[in-house]
């Protein structure tokens, strides 16, 4: 992914990657990317738990703008399936 991410950066789109393979992220060097130590298959987080996922998404639209070095991983500090999300407001989201 952080292969596409370049080409897709020298066209001008701002990208940024969610990994669950940090090491991997390292030698490739995207653009910039988040790092979760969260098992494969679930990047955004555990199925149906839409306040988890959207707060994923939200701190990947907040990097995006705040990474300034290129090939920058930052860690979220989220722990699978014990970190609580029930603070996080659920906004435009439905049942």
């Amino acid at each position: 992914m952080g292969l596409i991410q370049r080409v897709v950066e020298r066209a001008g789109i701002a990208t940024i990657g969610i990994t669950i393979v940090r090491d991997y992220t390292e030698k490739v060097q995207p653009p910039r990317s988040v790092f979760l130590r969260w098992p494969f298959g679930h990047p955004l987080g555990e199925p149906f738990n839409r306040i988890q996922q959207r707060t994923v998404i939200q701190d990947c639209f907040e990097q995006l703008y705040a990474i300034q070095t290129p090939g920058t991983i930052v860690d979220l500090p989220y722990i699978w399936r014990r970190h609580d999300f029930s603070d996080k407001p659920l906004n435009n989201i439905k049942d």
